[in-house]
């Protein structure tokens, strides 16, 4: 490799962004905004790295291992760049945004950095669009969030959207009711997350039939609630039943067409959620389109709220959209009035002025890759 290679080399998981995707994926965002502020939330932009001790309590303790950390210079105090925005919003609604009425809806995009990439998402720097509802515990929230979500990414244009609903805390209140605690409720969880059936019958004891019915009833919406409500669940497990369903029936009366899922025993990467969770797929498009759900918002010296809200990753969600397309550009000749050129842009050209004379104009308009030259004040259209 020349030494030039050398110096141009990124590292694993990071990479350049070049025309017309890095456009594409500004103008994603603005849209993306525009659909969420249209529902009444309202951006806010936290800074890219905060003090370790505030960016990692509450629900950002659960990305510690994935945050790279330094040394603040003028502090002397240990900084950590966000490896997810969430916890920033729950810090700005319990500390600048604290006497704002409640429910509070705020919005974000914006770039993250975590330590590593995982099979599915290798990249390391990647772009998050999200939205929080703060201060509400209604179903309705969890219904609004996840309706903001999924119908965002359809108007986007993504095809064959499905979101996958859980509730992690059905399965811990499951734990709780039938297991004693010990070694053995971190076996059978880590069995039920990873769908090994044998091991869950193993690891159960006599709560072996319930847990594997909790396993078999994954599937689409209707079927897997009827199936659960057949089960003879603890109080607590059947109030979590209770929840989920309402907020499944809300979402259904408003997107009928949206295709819902259930995965009862699902729990990896909610760790910290505490009540209906979702994650957004599309048909044959690698990773996750987004992920939400229900937590409770917690910062030193803040009063704990309810909030739930979702997050789009948009390494995947431009996955499942169309490649963009080039925009047509028009070459200006050297010599071109500047008042000609200004209301060439005004009508929504972009317009690229030449900085020399050019023998021919229409090669020299083809070889900086424009679709049309302005040839004697008129704009004349490039053949291929």
């Amino acid at each position: 490799m020349t030494e030039a290679g050398e110096r141009a080399l990124l590292p694993a998981g990071l990479r350049d962004v070049l025309a017309p995707e890095a456009a594409h994926e500004a103008a994603i965002v603005e849209r993306l905004i525009a659909a969420f502020e249209a529902r009444g939330y309202e951006r806010v932009k936290p800074p890219l790295m905060e003090f370790e001790e505030g960016l990692l309590s509450g629900a950002g303790a659960a990305l510690a291992p994935e945050t790279f950390r330094l040394m603040d210079p003028v502090s002397q105090r240990m900084m950590a760049l966000r490896a997810d925005t969430t916890p920033q919003v729950a810090r700005i609604a319990g500390s600048r945004l604290a006497k704002a009425p409640r429910p509070l809806r705020l919005c974000y995009g914006g770039q993250v950095l975590r330590v590593r990439g995982g099979q599915l998402r290798p990249e390391r720097q990647f772009g998050q669009v999200g939205a929080e509802l703060i201060g509400c515990a209604l179903p309705e929230a969890d219904a609004e969030v996840l309706l903001a979500a999924a119908e965002s990414a359809l108007a986007l244009g993504v095809a064959s959207l499905s979101v996958d609903l859980n509730q992690p805390t059905l399965v811990t209140a499951l734990l709780e009711a039938c297991l004693p605690e010990g070694p053995r409720r971190g076996l059978l969880r880590g069995a039920l997350d990873r769908k090994d059936a044998a091991a869950v019958a193993e690891q159960a004891g006599d709560a072996a039939a319930l847990f594997l019915a909790m396993l078999d009833a994954a599937g689409p919406a209707e079927p897997a609630l009827a199936a659960l409500r057949a089960l003879h669940l603890p109080e607590p497990a059947a109030a979590e039943l209770a929840l989920l369903a309402e907020v499944v029936a809300l979402v259904q009366a408003a997107a009928p067409e949206l295709e819902i899922t259930l995965d009862p025993v699902e729990h990896r990467g909610f760790e910290y959620q505490t009540g209906t969770s979702f994650t957004l797929y599309a048909r044959g498009v690698r990773g996750e389109l987004g992920r939400g759900g229900r937590y409770r918002t917690e910062f030193p010296g803040a009063r704990p709220e309810p909030a739930t809200g979702f997050t789009l990753f948009m390494d995947s969600l431009l996955r499942a959209l169309p490649d963009p397309e080039r925009p047509e550009r028009l070459f200006l000749p050297k010599g071109t009035a500047p008042a000609r050129a200004r209301a060439l842009r005004a009508e929504g050209w972009i317009a690229l002025a030449g900085l020399e004379p050019a023998d021919d104009p229409r090669a020299e308009a083809r070889r900086l890759a424009c679709s049309h030259v302005l040839i004697d004040g008129a704009v004349e259209a490039l053949e291929d």
